[in-house]
């Protein structure tokens, strides 16, 4: 019998360790807010897991018309662990400019992000002696920071000032497979755009580069039940944009072949072939400009 859609997301969130309570209590606080020359930024501390702090921030254009579309905003891995949330106002060298926090204000989207397990101010202790202390405790650390993506949508969802109806997720790196993993378990992204991580597992072991992946990437028994393709199916019929090099060792270029033939599928099967897309690029493990447009122009249309 044919799993529905509901059924796997339910099957996929279980594989992710022992997570805090789905309905724990959100709380804020508010830092600070700061009028720059081009927005707003928020400087938030959510309680989103009962369990530590998790430090983010919030911007939005000056002049708006409430309620706004936004963006879920996840930060790369980069082996910076100091920059995480960072990222959105400052961007990275792997990104182009301007930094997200600006491209995206001046569309008029509002935009969140999170400082991840192990990032930015949460980089208390080394990734590495947090995956072993929850591996320990049960829990997975890429459960961890996903149940933590999920509520800081929750978050999301509940400003007065954000379109609960129009919300989308991007990222690079780290941030691109959140983003899909975000959008695969929750039917309130309306908009997924992934850049450069849309990798295919099996790809990945037969070129033998799963060190290409940090301790966060790895889940257990996961490929018992799931190939990405699979995930990424549970995101049909809504829009999805995936953005690769194909010189990137962490997405081989089988692997994008595999997973564009199932999604193409999937999204017809749906009856939303367009919603899918994926574009390629002579270009390794970085966004570069035609991508941004590509992005921006995605975001306009779909959200």
């Amino acid at each position: 019998m044919t799993q529905s859609q509901d059924q796997q997301r339910q099957q996929l969130y279980a594989l992710l360790g022992d997570l805090p309570d789905r309905h724990h209590p959100i709380t804020v606080t508010t830092v600070s807010t700061e009028e720059r020359e081009l927005y707003v930024l928020e400087t938030l501390v959510l309680d989103l897991n009962g369990i530590e702090p998790v430090p983010a921030y919030f911007v939005r254009p000056h002049d708006h018309a409430e309620p706004l579309p936004a963006i879920l905003y996840h930060h790369a891995h980069g082996h910076n662990y100091a920059l995480g949330k960072d990222e959105l106002l400052l961007g990275r060298p792997l990104l182009q400019q301007p930094p997200y926090a600006e491209a995206l204000t001046q569309q008029g989207y509002a935009a969140l992000c999170v400082d991840a397990w192990a990032f930015g101010e949460r980089a208390t202790r080394t990734e590495s002696a947090i995956f072993k202390h929850m591996l320990w405790t049960g829990q997975v650390l890429w459960g961890m920071m996903v149940y933590d993506g999920l509520r800081a949508l929750d978050y999301l969802c509940e400003r007065p000032d954000v379109d609960a109806s129009r919300i989308g997720t991007l990222g690079l790196s780290l941030g691109s497979t959140m983003a899909w993993w975000i959008a695969a378990l929750d039917t309130r992204i309306k908009v997924c755009v992934d850049i450069c991580c849309l990798t295919d597992y099996d790809a990945l072991i037969e070129t033998g580069n799963l060190d290409g992946h940090s301790f966060y990437y790895y889940v257990p028994s996961l490929l018992k039940h799931f190939t990405a393709s699979q995930i990424n199916a549970l995101i049909a019929p809504r829009a999805h944009l995936g953005l690769a090099g194909d010189r990137d060792p962490l997405t081989p270029s089988a692997g994008l072949d595999r997973i564009d033939a199932d999604l193409k599928a999937a999204y017809a099967a749906a009856g939303a072939p367009d919603a899918w897309r994926l574009l390629r690029y002579d270009t390794e493990h970085n966004e570069i400009a035609p991508m941004r447009s590509e992005i921006m122009a995605f975001l306009a249309e779909r959200l």
